[in-house]
Protein backbone atom coordinates (compact mmCIF):
# COMPACT_ATOMS: atom_id res chain seq x y z
CA UNK A 1 0.00 0.00 0.00
CA UNK A 2 3.00 2.33 0.21
CA UNK A 3 2.75 3.20 -3.47
CA UNK A 4 -0.61 4.95 -3.01
CA UNK A 5 -0.76 8.68 -3.61
CA UNK A 6 -3.70 10.28 -1.78
CA UNK A 7 -5.05 13.67 -2.83
CA UNK A 8 -7.70 15.69 -1.02
CA UNK A 9 -9.47 18.45 -2.94
CA UNK A 10 -11.17 21.46 -1.32
CA UNK A 11 -13.44 23.95 -3.02
CA UNK A 12 -16.99 25.17 -3.29
CA UNK A 13 -19.93 23.68 -5.13
CA UNK A 14 -19.89 24.69 -8.78
CA UNK A 15 -16.10 25.07 -9.11
CA UNK A 16 -15.53 21.62 -10.57
CA UNK A 17 -13.92 19.97 -7.53
CA UNK A 18 -15.56 16.60 -8.14
CA UNK A 19 -14.92 16.80 -11.88
CA UNK A 20 -11.22 17.54 -11.27
CA UNK A 21 -10.90 14.57 -8.93
CA UNK A 22 -12.59 12.25 -11.42
CA UNK A 23 -10.69 13.57 -14.45
CA UNK A 24 -7.35 13.01 -12.75
CA UNK A 25 -8.40 9.49 -11.80
CA UNK A 26 -9.54 8.68 -15.34
CA UNK A 27 -6.25 10.00 -16.77
CA UNK A 28 -4.19 7.68 -14.55
CA UNK A 29 -6.30 4.77 -15.78
CA UNK A 30 -4.98 5.53 -19.27
CA UNK A 31 -1.48 4.93 -17.92
CA UNK A 32 -2.45 1.57 -16.46
CA UNK A 33 -2.69 2.70 -12.84
CA UNK A 34 -5.46 2.03 -10.35
CA UNK A 35 -7.59 4.78 -8.84
CA UNK A 36 -10.46 5.86 -6.64
CA UNK A 37 -12.25 9.19 -6.90
CA UNK A 38 -15.20 10.22 -4.78
CA UNK A 39 -16.84 13.36 -3.35
CA UNK A 40 -17.66 14.24 0.24
CA UNK A 41 -20.17 16.99 0.84
CA UNK A 42 -23.15 17.78 3.00
CA UNK A 43 -26.03 19.91 1.80
CA UNK A 44 -25.47 20.05 -1.94
CA UNK A 45 -25.75 23.66 -2.96
CA UNK A 46 -23.82 26.03 -5.14
CA UNK A 47 -21.08 27.75 -3.17
CA UNK A 48 -21.04 25.35 -0.20
CA UNK A 49 -17.60 24.02 0.85
CA UNK A 50 -17.01 20.51 -0.47
CA UNK A 51 -14.22 17.97 -0.58
CA UNK A 52 -13.31 15.27 -3.03
CA UNK A 53 -10.68 12.56 -2.89
CA UNK A 54 -8.42 10.82 -5.37
CA UNK A 55 -6.28 7.76 -4.69
CA UNK A 56 -3.74 6.61 -7.26
CA UNK A 57 -1.67 3.43 -7.15
CA UNK A 58 0.20 1.01 -9.38
CA UNK A 59 -1.64 -1.85 -7.66
CA UNK A 60 -5.27 -2.42 -6.68
CA UNK A 61 -6.55 -0.14 -3.89
CA UNK A 62 -8.36 -1.94 -1.11
CA UNK A 63 -9.19 0.89 1.28
CA UNK A 64 -12.47 2.73 0.83
CA UNK A 65 -12.57 5.67 3.24
CA UNK A 66 -11.99 9.39 3.38
CA UNK A 67 -8.42 10.60 3.07
CA UNK A 68 -7.32 11.98 6.42
CA UNK A 69 -3.53 12.06 5.86
CA UNK A 70 -3.12 13.23 2.27
CA UNK A 71 0.09 13.35 0.28
CA UNK A 72 -1.32 16.40 -1.49
CA UNK A 73 -4.08 18.93 -0.85
CA UNK A 74 -5.53 21.03 -3.68
CA UNK A 75 -7.54 24.16 -2.78
CA UNK A 76 -9.66 25.58 -5.60
CA UNK A 77 -11.19 28.50 -3.70
CA UNK A 78 -8.96 31.08 -1.97
CA UNK A 79 -11.89 32.19 0.23
CA UNK A 80 -11.44 28.92 2.14
CA UNK A 81 -8.14 30.23 3.55
CA UNK A 82 -8.81 30.82 7.24
CA UNK A 83 -12.28 29.22 7.01
CA UNK A 84 -11.42 25.55 6.44
CA UNK A 85 -8.37 23.83 7.93
CA UNK A 86 -7.38 22.20 4.67
CA UNK A 87 -3.85 21.48 5.95
CA UNK A 88 -5.25 19.13 8.61
CA UNK A 89 -3.52 15.77 8.37
CA UNK A 90 -1.20 16.83 5.54
CA UNK A 91 1.88 14.63 5.71
CA UNK A 92 5.16 16.26 6.78
CA UNK A 93 6.51 15.91 3.24
CA UNK A 94 3.11 16.68 1.73
CA UNK A 95 2.26 19.09 -1.04
CA UNK A 96 -0.19 21.98 -0.78
CA UNK A 97 -1.45 23.53 -4.03
CA UNK A 98 -3.64 26.63 -3.67
CA UNK A 99 -5.52 28.91 -6.04
CA UNK A 100 -4.38 32.29 -4.75
CA UNK A 101 -2.84 35.60 -5.73
CA UNK A 102 -0.46 35.23 -2.79
CA UNK A 103 3.07 34.03 -3.41
CA UNK A 104 3.92 30.60 -1.97
CA UNK A 105 6.01 32.30 0.74
CA UNK A 106 3.15 34.66 1.69
CA UNK A 107 0.75 31.72 1.73
CA UNK A 108 3.05 29.65 3.95
CA UNK A 109 3.29 32.58 6.41
CA UNK A 110 -0.46 33.19 6.40
CA UNK A 111 -1.15 29.51 7.12
CA UNK A 112 1.74 29.29 9.59
CA UNK A 113 2.77 26.14 7.75
CA UNK A 114 6.22 24.81 8.55
CA UNK A 115 6.11 21.50 6.71
CA UNK A 116 5.89 20.17 3.18
CA UNK A 117 5.95 22.04 -0.10
CA UNK A 118 3.66 24.93 -1.00
CA UNK A 119 2.60 25.77 -4.55
CA UNK A 120 0.50 28.74 -5.62
CA UNK A 121 -1.18 29.77 -8.84
CA UNK A 122 -3.82 32.35 -9.69
CA UNK A 123 -6.18 29.77 -11.20
CA UNK A 124 -9.13 32.15 -11.02
CA UNK A 125 -7.36 34.65 -13.31
CA UNK A 126 -6.30 31.88 -15.68
CA UNK A 127 -9.86 30.47 -15.83
CA UNK A 128 -11.31 33.93 -16.50
CA UNK A 129 -8.68 34.62 -19.19
CA UNK A 130 -9.14 31.31 -20.98
CA UNK A 131 -12.70 30.08 -20.51
CA UNK A 132 -14.33 33.31 -19.34
CA UNK A 133 -15.80 31.77 -16.18
CA UNK A 134 -14.55 31.29 -12.63
CA UNK A 135 -14.28 27.52 -12.83
CA UNK A 136 -10.70 26.90 -11.68
CA UNK A 137 -10.64 23.10 -11.82
CA UNK A 138 -8.60 22.70 -15.03
CA UNK A 139 -5.95 25.20 -13.97
CA UNK A 140 -5.72 23.49 -10.60
CA UNK A 141 -5.16 20.10 -12.23
CA UNK A 142 -2.29 21.73 -14.14
CA UNK A 143 -0.90 23.18 -10.91
CA UNK A 144 -1.15 19.82 -9.16
CA UNK A 145 0.70 18.05 -11.96
CA UNK A 146 3.41 20.71 -11.74
CA UNK A 147 3.73 19.91 -8.01
CA UNK A 148 3.58 16.10 -8.21
CA UNK A 149 3.90 13.88 -11.24
CA UNK A 150 1.06 11.44 -10.78
CA UNK A 151 0.16 11.34 -14.49
CA UNK A 152 1.69 12.62 -17.70
CA UNK A 153 0.54 15.91 -19.20
CA UNK A 154 -0.35 14.16 -22.47
CA UNK A 155 -2.59 11.65 -20.70
CA UNK A 156 -4.29 14.48 -18.83
CA UNK A 157 -4.89 16.54 -21.99
CA UNK A 158 -6.26 13.46 -23.74
CA UNK A 159 -8.68 12.82 -20.88
CA UNK A 160 -9.82 16.48 -20.80
CA UNK A 161 -10.55 16.29 -24.53
CA UNK A 162 -12.23 12.92 -24.12
CA UNK A 163 -14.48 13.93 -21.23
CA UNK A 164 -15.36 17.47 -22.26
CA UNK A 165 -15.49 16.77 -26.00
CA UNK A 166 -18.86 15.06 -25.67
CA UNK A 167 -20.36 17.87 -23.59
CA UNK A 168 -19.13 21.22 -24.91
CA UNK A 169 -17.96 22.89 -28.13
CA UNK A 170 -14.41 22.22 -29.31
CA UNK A 171 -13.43 25.86 -28.58
CA UNK A 172 -14.41 25.37 -24.94
CA UNK A 173 -12.45 22.12 -24.76
CA UNK A 174 -9.35 23.83 -26.15
CA UNK A 175 -9.83 26.76 -23.75
CA UNK A 176 -9.79 24.25 -20.87
CA UNK A 177 -6.60 22.66 -22.25
CA UNK A 178 -5.06 26.13 -22.45
CA UNK A 179 -6.08 26.81 -18.82
CA UNK A 180 -4.53 23.51 -17.74
CA UNK A 181 -1.26 24.21 -19.58
CA UNK A 182 -1.01 27.84 -18.44
CA UNK A 183 -1.39 26.87 -14.80
CA UNK A 184 1.14 24.07 -15.23
CA UNK A 185 3.63 26.68 -16.48
CA UNK A 186 2.70 29.51 -14.08
CA UNK A 187 2.59 27.57 -10.79
CA UNK A 188 5.22 28.73 -8.32
CA UNK A 189 6.80 26.83 -5.43
CA UNK A 190 7.92 28.33 -2.17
Amino acid sequence: MSDITEIRWHGRGGQGVVTASELLAEAVLEEGKHFQAFPDYGPERMGAPIRAYTRISSSPIRQHCQITEPDAVVVLDPTLIGVVDFTEGLKDQGVLVVNTRLSPIELRRKLELDKGKVFAVDATRIAMDTIGRNIPNMPMIGALLRAIEVVGKESMCHEIRNRLGTRVASEVVEANIEAFERAYNETKEG
